[in-house]
Order: C-alpha cells, then structure tokens, then sequence
C-alpha cells in the first residue's frame, strides 16, 4: 500500500469506484471485474482485512495511526466513487436496463469475456489443481445464473443480510451482487431505496455490508496469499460461468409486478437474436449489439492499460 500517492492519482482511484458503482448496479456485472482490471483488487482486498484490527489500533495508538493502518485514504476515494456512481451513473444504467436490455447486456458481455482474459493472463502456469479451480470456478457461476429469484419481504434485518451476502459477490470478479440481490429479491428495493434516498433501509444494507466486507476480506487475502494462482483460476471461471446471465438476447419465462406497477423478470431463457425477434416482436439489433460487444472488449484493454500506468508502486 502505497503512502506517496499524489491527488492525481486519488482521482484515478475515485475513477475506479466510480466504473465500479456502475457495474454493481447491472444484475450479472461485479465491481470486483473493475477493480481488478484497473489494478487495485489486492490492495481493496487487504485495505479491508485491515479494518477488523482497526478498534485495537484506535484505542492503542489514536485515529491517524489507524487511519494508516487501514489505508483509509485509498478506501474513501475508492467508496467515495462507488457512492456517487450509485447515487448518480446507475440511475442511467437502470435507465438502460430497463429500455435498451439488449445493448446494455451486449457491453458487459463484451466487458467480462475479455475480463476472462484479463484475470488468467496472470496465471505462468496451468497445473491439474488449477484447471479444477477454474472449472469450479466456471461451473458455480454459472449454476447461480440458472437459479430461480425468490420474492421476500424487506425487513431490516433481511436487508441487512441481503448486504452482507451481496457485497461478498460484489468484490468477488464475475459474481454480481446485483444479481444475487435479485435472487435474493431484493433488487428492486434497494434501487427504489437509492433513488429515494430511504435513509434506514439503506442503513441497514450499508451496515450489511460492512460486517461481509471486512469478513470475506479475510478469506480472500488468505487465499492469495496462499493459494494465488488457484485463486486467479477460481476468480476467471467464476467470470466466464457469469457470461450466461449477460448474454444479449432472452426472452422472460416469468414475471412478478411489484408494489410500484413495474413488472420484474424473474425468469429468463437465452435465445439466438432471431428467436428473440420472433418471441418479442422486438429488433435484435444485431451489428449495433456486436459492435457494443467489440466496445466491451476495447474497454477492457483500456482499463488495463489505465490500471497500469496510474497504479503508483506500494
């Protein structure tokens, strides 16, 4: 963790929350794809292994040791961007997802197939246990893109436990935790929370999110630093496994319309664009869709670059 970053390069970090508060709030895209694309995913998860010392450090050595201590400059500018995104750039995404579905999902299909790439181009060699690793990887994924939303009723203590499961998906690469709010059926609440600004719903959820984050940090940073290359297998399956939830075309199997009048998916099958036009009596788009997937992968390369040329030496 680096202790001589310039404000140009906390600009670059809030950039980062900023793409990942966009992606965390599409079902099927992680903020943690982002994260580790731009270069800082180590950091994020040892930053917030650090926040469960902190009490100790607080009441043994004062507030600007701890604030050293949990790297708390990185974390505000990286969550001061994800807080904004949500609060500002997802209510364009759900714009999006609710009016352009296809084209929104074409992007981030695009975006995490090359992210696939971008987490297992890390990896020197490929043994037997790390071909199982990214099977796993790929096969648990994709089984928790097939599974059925549930609907349940958002009590503050289911929220509170909606954000901490959800924020465990949220840091891993290529689970979405949007998407395991929707199966959660919690969805649409927490978006009519942000957009509400309902101050206890999102305490709750907020507080939710805390106790996973600095929980789960602790198995992640103990699997890199034992078992890294099987991890990076682990994270890049999981991303292609994810692809089945965001490929373009669907046609919606099941429905359920909440107390706002608006009808939710609940169930979606994936479809080649000419069986979607024929189903939804809608265009596929087709070049548009592939040249938004084409973007898709174009943005990943940039962010690769992005990350390496703006992520200081720690």
């Amino acid at each position: 963790m680096s202790n001589n970053r310039t404000t140009k390069d906390y600009a670059g970090i809030t950039a980062r929350g900023v793409l990942m508060g966009a992606a965390d709030a599409v079902p099927g895209v992680s903020g943690g794809t982002i994260a580790f694309m731009t270069g800082i995913y180590e950091e994020l998860i040892t930053s917030l292994k650090q926040c469960s010392s902190a009490p100790k450090i607080l009441i043994s050595q004062g507030i600007a040791a701890t604030w050293k201590h949990i790297n708390g400059a990185f974390l505000l500018a990286l969550f001061g961007g994800v807080i904004v995104s949500l609060i500002t750039i997802s209510r364009l995404v759900v714009f999006l997802l609710d009016n352009y579905p296809a084209l929104l999902w074409a992007f981030f299909f695009g975006l995490i197939a090359a992210g696939v790439w971008s987490v297992i181009r890390h990896i020197d060699r490929w043994s037997v246990p790390t071909i199982i690793a990214f099977i796993i990887g790929a096969l648990g994924a994709f089984w928790i893109t097939m599974i059925s939303p549930t609907h349940i009723e958002s009590t503050p203590l289911i929220v509170f436990f909606s954000g901490m499961i959800a924020i465990c998906a949220m840091i891993l690469p290529g689970i979405s935790g949007s998407f395991i709010l929707l199966l959660l059926g919690m969805y649409a609440p927490m978006m009519n929370a942000i957009k509400e600004f309902q101050l206890v719903t999102l305490s709750c959820f907020a507080a939710g999110c805390v106790a996973g984050l600095i929980s789960f940090s602790h198995v992640l940073s103990w699997m890199f630093q034992h078992y890294k290359t099987q991890t990076l297998a682990l994270l890049g399956g999981f991303m292609l496994g994810s692809l089945n939830k965001v490929w373009p075309w669907k046609i919606t199997i099941e429905s359920v319309i909440d107390r706002h009048g608006k009808v939710i998916p609940l169930v979606q099958e994936n479809v080649l664009p000419h069986t979607f036009e024929a189903n939804t009596q809608q265009p596929a788009y087709l070049l548009l869709t592939l040249g938004l997937i084409t973007l898709g992968v174009l943005a990943v390369v940039l962010l690769e670059r992005f990350g390496n040329k703006t992520t200081p030496q720690t």
